[in-house]
């Protein structure tokens, strides 16, 4: 994420802040947004201010996109092997 676009989003976070509620969902654990936003001070800062006071959803499990995704690419293997013509 760009150096602007980490701090614009740490500015939201922070004129929140014990202001009203933020619901955040993301596919990455908090250890790695220092990476992700490119910058662990302002990672730091802004999860502090996110988890004070927070409840934390942890949901693990199969993604419904990939249930269907594998879904569809069984039934595409069933039909493509199932009009496949031995060669001659």
């Amino acid at each position: 994420m760009p150096g602007e676009a980490a701090s614009a989003l740490f500015q939201v976070v922070a004129q929140r802040y014990l202001k009203t509620s933020i619901i955040v969902n993301t596919n990455r654990s908090v250890g790695e947004w220092g990476e992700v936003l490119g910058d662990t001070t302002v990672a730091a800062a802004m999860l502090d201010r996110l988890l004070h006071r927070s409840v934390v959803l942890n949901l693990d499990g199969d993604s419904y996109r990939l249930r269907d995704h594998h879904a569809r690419a069984e039934n595409l293997r069933k039909a493509t092997t199932a009009t496949r013509q031995p060669l001659q």
